[in-house]
């Protein structure tokens, strides 16, 4: 192995529900060092023989593994095994969830599966995503005005991921493109303008993501879709659109979606406020 290569670190995120949780810890950590690292998810473990095989797959690589689980007894034998096979874990929840019933002074119920259970906000997560799928790039603009967001902007700004970003978020969000020499539908001009937000991006960003997105559809570059001053003309003329419109406007050049998300809804709330 090179002096300078590192070694890579593969993650185990066990969990008895999705793993959702996990997967942002780790993401979250993992972003503060600069070697490789992989990451599985052990989803819905919820009995002893099932965290003890996932031990035993860690073993095979030496994996760090990071749990969410609460019930005592599937905890007890995934940390037993791994103490078994000198395998470091990490415990997610059960310190917060005894540092809380302390605090209380009630004995915490140890059911898995609460965080994603049938509740309002289940139903509504799952509402805002069939929402999120019907008003996909400019689908459906009649119904446009029961969203809570509307995303518009160039082609490639990341605006699909966005919006189904947002509706596991809860949010009902939808998008229009913004096409060179096409009005936008007037549905999207007439929206509240707290509604809607105008994504940008940076020019030679774009054209990366735009050569990139060609080149995997085995299609040949075109004149304008890929052009540096074309692309920087179209940006432009979608910033001066927005801003005429007091559309708040977001840049997401070099952001992850999930950042842009919570620059979104931070926005969203106050306006709402």
């Amino acid at each position: 192995m090179a002096e300078t290569e590192k070694p890579l670190v593969e993650v185990f995120v066990v969990s008895d529900g999705t793993g959702e949780t996990g997967m942002a810890a780790v993401r979250a950590a993992m972003l503060q060092f600069q070697s490789p690292w992989t990451l599985k998810v052990f989803g819905d473990v919820r009995q002893p023989s099932d965290a003890r095989k996932v031990i035993a797959r860690a073993a095979a690589s030496q994996a760090l593994v990071v749990f969410s689980l609460v019930e005592a007894e599937v905890v007890a034998a995934l940390q037993g095994e791994a103490q078994k096979q000198g395998i470091m874990t990490i415990d997610l929840l059960g310190p917060l969830i005894a540092k809380v019933a302390q605090r209380l002074h009630v004995e915490p119920r140890h059911k898995p599966g609460l965080l994603h259970g049938m509740t309002e906000e289940y139903f509504a997560r799952i509402d805002a995503i069939e929402f999120a799928v019907h008003h996909d790039d400019g689908a459906n603009v009649r119904t446009l005005y029961d969203a809570d967001i509307v995303l518009t902007g160039v082609s490639r700004t990341s605006k699909t991921p966005l919006c189904m970003y947002l509706a596991q978020r809860g949010y009902k969000a939808g998008n229009v493109p913004l096409v060179p020499s096409i009005d936008p539908p007037q549905e999207l001009v007439e929206l509240d303008q707290k509604k809607v937000f105008g994504l940008v991006i940076d020019p030679a960003e774009l054209t990366i993501i735009r050569q990139a997105r060609l080149r995997a559809m085995n299609v040949l570059p075109t004149t304008d879709y890929t052009d540096i001053e074309s692309v920087h003309e179209e940006i432009e003329r979608a910033k001066l659109f927005c801003r005429r419109k007091g559309w708040q406007i977001i840049d997401v050049t070099g952001k992850a979606v999930e950042e842009n998300a919570a620059r979104i809804i931070e926005h969203y709330e106050r306006r709402r406020s």
